[in-house]
């Protein structure tokens, strides 16, 4: 699978028109001319997040989008996108707006690319409205083409996107970017991740495990590592337990967790930041046959504790069991694990929080901080001990799944947490991977819900690792 370009973004344009980003107490005469700015007095005052077009004797000649400077988010620069009439445009941000925002020209930059997104298959999108790019905006280049990375991998269907493409796709980056990759599949993988083969067996696509490492130029053989795990359920059926039809029809979206790591991946080596990085995917489909595992099955996981599947639509936690027993036979410093794991946590939070489970105060407080810097919100649920408990079994040393209809997202959480040595720094976010609804950055489809928060987080963490020497 190709990565994704960012076409709606040039380096220049000789026909631009300027689009004024001011703040709603900028001085419009100044701004615009006196005769110009008489506009706004007809249209009201002002408000954030509101574009106007500005006609010339041409047609629209200018444009003026009024931002709060208090704003965070990224993706109200969208609107721009959607919003632009057709042609070339580069930005002007005025002296006030400077002043109140460092780094706006790359939330403006990044937002863009979030608006114009599309998802086609066959012949590649054409971009009627684009963004002339100031030079020194790698890093929110490399960020928007992650974003579209994880939604275009999120809104293929599933008939073009199985388990082996998945796995394919993540080759395809470990490509491009210098990294090793190892992709395990056949006996190899039924001995070596029992327990997420168990969980493909009922499919006819086999299921295969990714396993990419790398390391930036600068860093050291010491330097820190990351570790990534991601949920790829390439579709689910539910299983035998099966999902009623309204619950498959964006089952495609399954595999959001891989997604969200692929694309996090992809800005950390871009980037070449100075850590080493780990990379586990699990490629898999949840489907029904006489091979695939039934209610009441024990499975044996890689770690040597036995699960006893009382629902195989919890197959997700099944599938992370094993890559994180693994993850942690290198002992990272920090390990993240990415999945679209359970309606609890979406009944809770609803779609538009991912939700994080944590193991280590210090670093759940870092990955808050840096969600609310970046505008890309989680929100912490508790690993509460007390539940803890409900996972026992008297067949087997646990359950996939509780005996009570309640805290599924907290539950969901302590069973993976079987599975991580508990010196390992390890951080679990449960998304939806998707908006159900067109805004302004989010077009309804597949999303890479915390991945601009990750990337602030990721370097965060080398800070604070270069400055104690440790994390």
């Amino acid at each position: 699978m190709r990565l994704p370009d960012t076409l709606c973004l040039i380096d220049r344009s000789d026909n631009a028109r300027i689009v004024h980003l001011v703040s709603p107490q900028d001085d419009f005469h100044k701004v615009l001319g006196a005769h110009r700015a008489g506009l706004f007095e007809i249209a009201g005052e002002p408000a954030p997040g509101r574009l106007y077009l500005v006609p010339g004797p041409q047609g629209v000649d200018r444009a003026v989008f009024v931002v709060d400077a208090a704003e965070k988010d990224a993706a109200r620069f969208g609107s721009l996108a959607t919003g632009l009439p057709k042609g070339d445009w580069s930005m002007n941000v005025s002296d006030r707006l400077r002043a109140e925002r460092a780094g706006l020209e790359g939330e403006v930059l990044l937002g863009f690319c979030m608006g114009a997104y599309r998802y086609a298959v066959g012949p590649e999108c054409l971009f009627p409205v684009r963004l002339v790019v100031p030079a020194g905006h790698a890093k929110e280049r490399h960020i928007a083409q992650a974003v579209w990375l994880g939604r275009d991998l999120v809104n293929m269907p599933a008939n073009l996107l199985g388990p082996v493409e998945l796995a394919q796709a993540a080759a395809d980056l470990a490509e491009k970017h210098g990294a090793a990759i190892e992709i395990v599949a056949g006996q190899t993988l039924t001995s070596a991740y029992p327990c997420l083969a168990a969980v493909g067996a009922g499919s006819d696509r086999p299921a295969r495990v990714v396993k990419m490492v790398w390391r930036g130029s600068k860093a050291q053989e010491n330097a820190p590592l990351l570790s990534l795990v991601g949920k790829g359920v390439c579709f689910d059926t539910g299983g035998y337990d099966i999902k009623p039809a309204s619950g498959m029809l964006r089952m495609k979206k399954d595999m959001g967790g891989a997604a969200l790591m692929l694309a996090l991946a992809h800005v950390i080596m871009a980037q070449d930041l100075p850590l080493r990085l780990e990379l586990r995917i699990g490629c898999v489909e949840n489907s029904i046959s006489g091979h695939a595992m039934r209610p009441g099955d024990i499975l044996t996981t890689r770690s040597g504790l036995t699960v006893e599947v009382g629902n195989t639509d919890a197959e997700g936690r099944l599938v992370l069991s094993d890559l994180l027993s693994e993850a942690c036979e290198s002992a990272p410093d920090w390990l993240l694990d990415a999945a679209t794991l359970t309606g609890a946590a979406r009944v809770a939070l609803g779609p538009d929080l991912p939700a994080l489970f944590c193991n280590d105060r210090n670093w759940s407080h870092l990955l808050l901080d840096a969600a609310e810097n970046a505008g890309d919100a989680m929100w912490q649920l508790p690993l509460w001990h007390g539940y803890d408990a409900w996972l026992g079994r008297k067949n087997a040393h646990l359950g996939n799944v509780t005996d009570k209809p309640m805290a599924g997202a907290i539950t969901a959480a302590l069973f993976l947490q079987r599975f991580v040595e508990p010196p390992v720094k390890w951080a679990h976010i449960d998304t939806y991977a998707w908006n159900d609804s067109a805004r302004p950055g989010r077009p309804e489809g597949g999303e890479t819900l915390a991945l601009r928060a990750l990337v602030d987080a990721t370097l965060r963490m080398i800070n604070e690792y270069d400055m104690s020497g440790a994390a």
